[in-house]
């Protein structure tokens, strides 16, 4: 079941980012599982967020799953989209 706090949400537990449910501004500060985050960036309503340091080529995982390939390092705090995170599906069918 996600988990909603605040002005984002978790999908899974064994997530690694969480859903903006609102724009959150630069430097803000989320608190989650007993740790503070601080904001690196604005980031937009339904964009992700990093929980933790995720290293380029690391998996990011949102509903407990894979949704992409870090394609650079991701602090936590940072936004991430499509500057930073490519669909594994589509390596999946390029290989096809």
């Amino acid at each position: 079941m996600p988990k909603h706090q605040n002005n984002f949400i978790i999908m899974n537990p064994d997530d690694n980012c969480v859903t903006a449910l609102e724009d959150i501004s630069e430097g803000s500060q989320i608190q989650i599982r007993e740790s503070s985050i601080v904001i690196n960036q604005n980031i937009s309503l339904g964009h992700k967020i990093a929980l933790e340091d995720i290293k380029k080529g690391d998996l990011v995982k949102k509903y407990g799953h894979s949704i992409g390939i870090a394609t650079a390092d991701i602090k936590k705090g940072d936004w991430i989209h499509t500057h930073n995170l490519t669909s594994q599906y589509l390596k999946e069918v390029a290989k096809i």
